[in-house]
């Protein structure tokens, strides 16, 4: 929990927080939930619309004698913003939020991976201070900086560790470096796990307390929530679908093993296993899709050629369903989620990779944590990633401060009782 240096500071952010979790709120509401003195309440609050945090939105009958109407305050979700990046071996995004948060402006641009780890730290620097250019604003408007990163993080030290699809990307401390470019807090976590949060709250989790995220590119990784909180793991390395072990004697990984689901079903195993066929003489629809050159062949180019009934392509979009359905089906075992949201890009393919992955599970797995278990594609596009650190930065910065907690953090019916009397 967020540590502050006395009472009204505690105050302070208690009101703000609050607002914006449950507003829009009247000051007597406000004092409801938060117990904080109605007249430091209401002292607090002409401060925070003085310094333009919060704003009146409107007005409801109040339950005064007079029937007097009580205005209504929310957060000011423009007062500040966020800056969010995400990144892998296919693309950099950076963007710029508001505290919604709504995406305000982006750039994207291919990753230059043939300048190492100093130019891709560069380009990801550069990239974000052109989205802020390009949103009009300057550091100094930002609560916090988010990003998302493909490879093993080690999300409290704010440090990338390993990554299996960009070789050079070890021991990256990118919280320093950020920190220290834009003089904001910043938050490092993995894209798998800002992806799974943009998808929980926003997407197609519909904010279950119990979800599984499958990430899928080059790598594959699980983010893995339960009773409501992302599981970490001792050193921030729990999710890492993709190097779990499913054959015996499989194709080597980069992970150093042998057999793991990345190495046989990921990205760059369908896009070898596409171009071997080619080379052998088959044909497919995933080279007219990728303008005739076998090299330049994506897996997401195999995806939708399968889609339109390319039979070779659909003979290895049905081998990655039966890996994917097997490894997930370990997960439904192990965790007993109530929602598996499978990457948006795996749609390519159609609805019948769901329904393949859907069967091996049902199949595989304990009957009784898979029957109820809801299987769906992810709602979100490209920027998935970029909104699931923001949404990190604002719970982190909006966490209750650790002193005497509010009323509602201690007993939820106050907060219903309040709610239904506004």
């Amino acid at each position: 929990m967020k540590h502050v240096k006395g009472k009204l500071a505690q105050d302070i952010h208690v009101i703000e927080a609050v607002v914006r979790r449950f507003g829009p709120l009247s000051r007597s509401k406000i004092h409801e939930l938060t117990h904080i003195r109605r007249s430091a309440t209401s002292e607090i609050v002409r401060e925070l619309l003085k310094e333009g945090r919060l704003l009146e939105a409107g007005r409801v009958n109040g339950n005064s004698p007079l029937g007097r109407k009580q205005v209504l305050l929310c957060l000011n979700e423009e007062h500040r913003f966020v800056a969010g990046v995400e990144f892998d071996d296919e693309a950099v995004v950076a963007g710029v939020l508001d505290l919604h948060p709504r995406v305000k402006q982006t750039i994207t641009e291919p990753p230059r991976l043939g300048d190492g780890k100093e130019g891709l730290v560069k380009q990801l620097l550069s990239c974000t201070r052109r989205a802020l250019e390009k949103a009009g604003l300057r550091a100094r408007s930002l609560l916090g900086i988010g990003i998302a990163d493909p490879g093993l993080v080690d999300s409290r030290r704010g440090v990338t560790v390993t990554s299996s699809t960009i070789d050079f990307w070890t021991q990256v401390p990118l919280q320093a470096i950020f920190e220290k470019e834009f003089g904001v807090p910043t938050i490092v976590e993995s894209k798998t796990r800002a992806r799974t949060a943009a998808e929980r709250i926003l997407g197609a989790g519909e904010m279950r307390e119990s979800m599984i995220y499958v990430d899928y590119g080059a790598g594959i990784g699980a983010g893995i929530i339960l009773d409501g909180k992302f599981l970490h793991g001792q050193n921030c390395a729990a999710g890492e679908f993709g190097h779990t072990h499913l054959m015996e004697n499989g194709p080597p990984c980069k992970c150093g093993s042998f057999g793991c689901l990345e190495a046989i079903a990921g990205a760059r195993a369908v896009e070898d296993k596409i171009r071997r066929a080619i080379a052998g003489g088959g044909a497919s629809r995933a080279l007219a899709l990728a303008g005739g050159d076998p090299e330049k062949i994506t897996v997401w180019n195999v995806l939708e050629a399968a889609r339109l009934g390319d039979k070779t392509c659909s003979h290895i979009v049905a081998e990655v369903a039966s890996f994917l359905g097997l490894g997930l089906a370990n997960l439904v075992n192990l965790f007993n989620p109530s929602v598996i949201v499978l990457d948006r890009r795996l749609e390519l393919a159609g609805q019948s990779l769901l329904e393949q992955i859907v069967q091996i599970v049902k199949r595989q797995a304990l009957t009784y944590s898979a029957e109820h278990a809801v299987f769906r594609f992810g709602r979100l596009e490209r920027e998935a990633g970029v909104l699931g650190v923001a949404l990190l930065v604002l719970e982190k910065h909006f966490e209750i401060p650790l002193l005497k907690p509010p009323r509602f953090m201690i007993d939820p019916e106050a907060v219903g009782s309040a709610l239904r009397g506004s």
